[in-house]
């Protein structure tokens, strides 16, 4: 990061540099799912999360204007596939100055709200094993059918371990146009938890143009 340390506001410029092994700043990537670099932005204890795809220059600065009005220590992810096919997942500490009150992990539960939209889990996380999640779209009590693709998928899951922001990317079975997977409501994941313990899941959905995130509190348990 350019600025490890920013005053608060909601559009504050967040630039960084991504080097290669002889410090020099990566240009060339290869797109995955129809970006060259998703940006997360997550506030340490996990009440504010953002899911951002920034500008990269000539020079190798990538740039995106970020909403950071609320305070606190944040950790920011760069997930990215290099030129030549390999994938990464780089982390960076921010600061975002002023009064920071960390909130406590919502309780774990099946069901969320967001914006009308309720949104229902169905599966258990079982640690070092991939563990099959399904996650059901539905508004005003009838399912939502017509999800929009959104980023090459009908939905984007971030799930961060709660303990020390262990990050995993998670993609969802099947994908739009490919003459099996539905437009919902039903978006199925294969998800992997590396240890035991909580998790928080943030779930990117886009419908009548629009994007939400719907967000989880999960407990991985052994078998």
């Amino acid at each position: 990061l350019l600025e490890p340390t920013v005053s608060p506001g909601s559009r504050v410029p967040l630039r960084f540099r991504i080097s290669d092994a002889d410090g020099s700043p990566v240009t060339r990537y290869t797109p995955n799912h129809e970006k060259d670099l998703h940006l997360i932005v997550v506030r340490r204890d996990m009440a504010v999360f953002r899911h951002l795809h920034p500008v990269l220059d000539e020079q190798g600065t990538w740039s995106v204007p970020v909403d950071l009005s609320r305070a606190g220590d944040y950790r920011v992810f760069a997930d990215f596939v290099t030129a030549d096919g390999q994938p990464f997942t780089l982390g960076a500490d921010l600061r975002v100055t002023g009064d920071y009150h960390p909130q406590p992990l919502p309780k774990a539960a099946t069901t969320t709200t967001v914006d009308g939209y309720t949104v229902t889990l169905d599966g258990t996380l079982v640690p070092g094993r991939a563990s099959t999640v399904t996650l059901t779209v539905s508004r005003d009590g009838e399912p939502v059918t017509d999800l929009e693709p959104y980023l090459g998928a009908y939905g984007h899951l971030v799930a961060l371990r709660a303990t020390d922001l262990g990050y995993l990317h998670v993609h969802p079975e099947g994908h739009p146009g490919d003459g099996v997977t539905k437009a919902g409501p039903d978006i199925t994941f294969a998800v992997t938890a590396p240890s035991a313990g909580d998790y928080r899941m943030f779930l990117d959905f886009r419908h009548r143009g629009v994007v939400r995130t719907a967000e989880f509190t999960v407990v991985a348990a052994p078998a």
